[in-house]
């Protein structure tokens, strides 16, 4: 009898110099960045702009944030929906996080820093927006595959104009005894991107289609690219969504930060990706407004939100 194979997260390489708009190299990533996303709604992707040094740096002001008061956290409250501070709460009780909004500006992060330093905290402040910047130009990037694989390049320019970025700071604490090591339940990004970096830990698990879980393997400069709710919208469910979870099987706190891109106004479904094998699916729909819908019992319970918000 033959071996039984298992899916594994694709794994891409971003890293070196060779990925220039136009080469053969840059159009084989792109197939395979299309491919990753519709199969998994996700890939692993290896990116050694972010040194050793820099990851060093994002571990240490994390832990640094976490180990404010909880009265100097509670002061980062959401401007835009589930942008702010998240702990304490009954479904993901070995989840903390905060939110950095317009994290890729020097407005963005002085604001965060401000609020939790108002005397100042400048090494803080620089290593956010470089973290940010750096791993902002790896979503670019790949955003702009996306849209090229379908030929649709001239919407990437007025997409990226409208998309800001905001940076989650991830801590989960060790499981009690008795306690589930569920670190955050099964679920889809509401963003149209995501890029989660495990920093030295592991626990990020995808959803197969055939609901099988699966392990992103942690591996030197990695991050782990999902495609979010809204660019299963904007692809009319050519790419999949993927749910994922964290689980914990350590007896160390982990530590992961996420970079989540959004659009500032109205996502639609490019009319070359409707034909007759792919009715529309979606109407167009205000991504803000999106997110708001997720806060009500409807979206909370809705196996697809964007599905529900939108669907045609």
């Amino acid at each position: 009898m033959g071996s039984e194979t298992h899916p594994k997260v694709p794994v891409i390489d971003f890293s070196g110099e060779k990925l220039k708009p136009g080469t053969s190299s840059w159009s084989l990533t792109s197939k395979d960045v299309r491919s990753a996303l519709e199969e998994y709604g996700c890939f692993i992707a290896v990116y050694d702009k972010v040194s050793k040094e820099i990851e060093n740096a994002i571990y240490h002001a994390g832990k640094e944030v976490f180990e404010l008061p909880t009265e100097t956290k509670l002061r980062n409250v959401a401007q835009r929906t589930y942008h702010g501070y998240v702990g304490d709460i009954s479904l993901v009780p070995l989840h903390e996080s905060t939110g950095i909004d317009n994290a890729t500006t020097v407005e963005g992060t002085k604001r965060f820093t401000d609020l939790m330093w108002p005397n100042g905290n400048e090494n803080f402040s620089e290593t956010m927006l470089s973290y940010s910047k750096l791993v902002g130009d790896l979503d670019q990037i790949v955003q702009r595959m996306i849209f090229e694989s379908y030929g649709l390049e001239k919407y990437y320019d007025p997409h990226n104009e409208s998309t800001y970025y905001l940076l989650r700071l991830m801590k989960y604490r060790v499981p009690e005894t008795n306690e589930s090591n569920i670190g955050f339940r099964a679920h889809t990004d509401k963003s149209f991107t995501a890029i989660i970096h495990q920093i030295y830990i592991d626990g990020l698990e995808i959803a197969t289609k055939d609901d099988e879980w699966i392990a992103c393997e942690l591996l030197p400069y990695s991050f782990v690219f999902f495609a979010g709710d809204a660019l299963l919208g904007w692809s009319n469910g050519r790419i999949r969504s993927a749910r994922h979870r964290v689980v914990l099987n350590t007896k160390e706190e982990r530590y992961s930060v996420g970079l989540f891109s959004f659009s500032a106004g109205m996502v639609q479904v490019p009319e070359e990706l409707v034909d007759e094998q792919h009715p529309i699916r979606f109407q167009a729909f205000d991504h803000q407004k999106f997110l708001r819908f997720f806060e009500t019992e409807e979206g909370r319970n809705a196996e697809c939100p964007i599905q529900a918000y939108c669907g045609a």
